[in-house]
């Protein structure tokens, strides 16, 4: 079975960290780019961060950007988001995306992400 299982989500308090994966079984994300992307109650799905397949290269929304790092290990065919400095507004429910050239597009199930004191 093909899927995306996002994992590492929970309960923080603002100013502390996270770090959400995302990993793919039944398929290589070797070749894929992976986005992260964040739903807020009440809210529009938004695009916080994204990495390329080939390159590497890596790209982030501004309101995470110095605070997100997103990475990916492909020996564990997995993607991370580095969560810092977290705020009581980057509470959302986090899904992964891999999208390929060829056209296949996975989303996983999503992960909440809390930041309350």
């Amino acid at each position: 079975q093909l899927q995306l299982v996002e994992s590492g989500g929970g309960l923080v308090q603002p100013g502390g960290s996270l770090r959400l994966s995302c990993a793919a079984s039944g398929f290589s994300l070797d070749h894929y780019a992976i986005s992260w992307f964040r739903q807020a109650p009440g809210k529009e799905r938004e695009g916080i961060s994204c990495i390329n397949g080939s390159s590497g290269r890596t790209n982030h929304a501004d309101s995470v950007k110095g605070r997100f790092a997103i990475s990916r290990d492909n020996a564990k065919n997995t993607v991370y988001l580095e969560m810092n400095s977290l705020k009581p507004e980057d509470t959302a429910v986090y899904y992964c995306n891999a999208q390929s050239l060829g056209g296949s597009d996975y989303w996983g199930q999503g992960t909440l992400v809390t930041v309350s004191s």
